[in-house]
């Protein structure tokens, strides 16, 4: 009996060892910068119609693809 156990044993120690864990790999999600020399309310309109385009496409804001935002407000040095 003590021979029959001691050989499940191995056998189970055998097989875990050929499938070996896989830890899950974030997944990376686009992201699209949007630079504007205006202010945010000027570009509201523009961004919308860029969103609505992506959207057509499959492409949803916040489940599989990120917007970052970025306004001079008319400012020549915040642009840099």
């Amino acid at each position: 009996m003590h021979k029959k156990i001691t050989r499940l044993a191995l056998c189970a120690l055998f097989f875990a060892h050929g499938y070996p864990a896989v830890a899950q790999q974030p997944t990376r999600v686009p992201r699209i910068g949007y630079l504007s020399p205006f202010d945010p309310a000027a570009e509201s309109t523009r961004f919308e119609a860029i969103r609505l385009a992506l959207r057509e496409r499959g492409h949803i804001e916040g489940q599989n693809i990120a917007f970052e935002y970025r306004y001079a407000e008319g400012k020549r040095d915040r642009a840099p």
